[in-house]
């Protein structure tokens, strides 16, 4: 591997795993784009550990304020909401990693998402502010999570979408969205870890793996303010227009045998 390929690949993580287009079906497609299999799982943790950053820098604020009031609100939303995705991952661990491999329904997968934001963004406009989140909320919201294990499920996308079904306001979903990334981000790195040690790792070399966390940090920092920005005004239809182009073109290039 190139350093500009995992310069490339650190590019996409850090902006689709917070813009809501799937970073794991991203990746998949910037792999297989530049014939580099799984790229090694080496690179994958790193390159999440570069999007934590980027969230522990964001939210440094509420992080702190969780360590210090660990039996807070804030802390039993963000656990509440991160057990469905637990439950899933450790019951399906299988199942989703032979289908991420493969890539087979990312195509399908970019048209579910598609279709979720859209519905999502033609919910009414909501009030509910961080403060206002219920622990139902953190359940339904959660759920949404757990669901985009699915490789080009965007767990943002998705997470962002129930919390506008929600009624929390636009910024406001955003913005949870993105914190309730911390720990299944965390999540990730852990599991990929075990991995590593049981002996499932591939050579990269140090200045390429350096160059993809850095790159993954960095965009992640500004896509996260840009996103929690951007929905204040704008509209989600937009990256609905650009998944559901990119889910008939994966189907088109899978069915006529070229992908």
């Amino acid at each position: 591997m190139s350093n500009l390929e995992a310069f490339i690949l650190g590019i996409i993580q850090g902006l689709t795993e917070f813009l809501p287009i799937s970073s794991t079906g991203h990746l998949y497609l910037g792999r297989l784009t530049f014939g580099l299999e799984e790229a090694g799982l080496f690179l994958d943790t790193m390159l999440h550990i570069g999007t934590l950053i980027a969230v522990l820098v964001v939210y440094q604020k509420e992080l702190l304020y969780m360590i210090r009031h660990p039996f807070s609100k804030l802390s039993w939303i963000l656990i509440i909401g991160t057990i469905p995705a637990v439950i899933v991952g450790f019951s399906f661990e299988n199942f989703f990693d032979s289908i991420s491999k493969t890539g087979s329904t990312i195509g399908w997968e970019f048209l579910a998402t598609g279709c979720i934001m859209y519905w999502a963004d033609g919910v009414k406009d909501g009030y509910k502010k961080l403060e206002d989140l219920s622990y139902t909320d953190a359940v339904v919201i959660g759920s949404f999570q757990a669901a985009a294990i699915f490789p080009a499920l965007s767990r943002s996308g998705l997470t962002i979408a129930a919390g506008l079904f929600r009624k929390l306001d636009r910024e406001t979903a955003a913005y949870f969205s993105f914190l309730l990334s911390t720990p299944a981000i965390l999540g990730g790195i852990v599991l990929q870890g075990k991995e590593m040690f049981g002996g499932h790792i591939e050579a990269v070399s140090f200045q390429s793996l350096a160059i993809g966390t850095v790159s993954a940090a960095v965009f992640g920092y500004f896509a996260i303010i840009t996103m929690v920005n951007y929905l204040k005004k704008h509209s989600l239809k937009i990256f609905s227009y650009y998944v559901w182009a990119l889910g008939l073109l994966i189907l088109i290039l899978q069915y006529s045998g070229f992908m």
